[in-house]
């Protein structure tokens, strides 16, 4: 009896696969041009460092979406909270719940790790994510533009 989608979570050797997924997001959203990630620098990052956790949702023995996520602190609420940063679902397994899956998972994570909250930013462009995100009772933080600082602008902000 199949009691829902099963979750791997990703290991060095996925490496390859966790780049693919993320250039197949990138070129979901129109940005491939913008992943500079190489297997070495996640291997790097997510296996050696720890800074973010990766997990597959499978089809039998398929991976066919992931998460990747990473631990952020809310002085306001005292407490940890997990941030999705990616998550993403092969066109031809979309529309079988697996989107909703890897969200469920992830809320099951966050309170299993004491968290205060889980949270994601979405392109505004994107309705049918943005729908589907509403659908679940997620709250959209309107008043809030995220600001981000990179390559030679962080650099020449640090003083290098």
């Amino acid at each position: 009896m199949n009691s829902g989608p099963r979750f791997r979570y990703a290991e060095e050797k996925d490496v390859a696969l966790i780049l693919s997924f993320i250039k197949d997001l990138a070129e979901y959203e129109k940005m491939l041009k913008e992943v500079v990630a190489t297997e070495e620098v996640l291997q790097y990052w997510l296996f050696k460092e720890k800074k973010a956790e990766v997990f597959f949702v499978m089809e039998d023995e398929k991976e066919v979406g992931f998460a990747l996520f990473f631990y952020h602190f809310s002085t306001f609420l005292g407490q940890a909270g997990i941030y999705l940063e990616d998550l993403f679902v092969l066109p031809e397994y979309r529309g079988k719940g697996y989107g909703k899956a890897i969200l469920k998972q992830l809320a099951k994570i966050t309170i299993e790790r004491g968290c205060g909250r889980l949270e994601w930013s979405c392109l505004d462009w994107n309705k049918p994510s943005i729908d589907f995100y509403l659908s679940l009772g997620a709250t959209p933080m309107e008043e809030w533009t995220t600001y981000r600082v990179t390559g030679d602008t962080l650099k020449k902000l640090s003083g290098q």
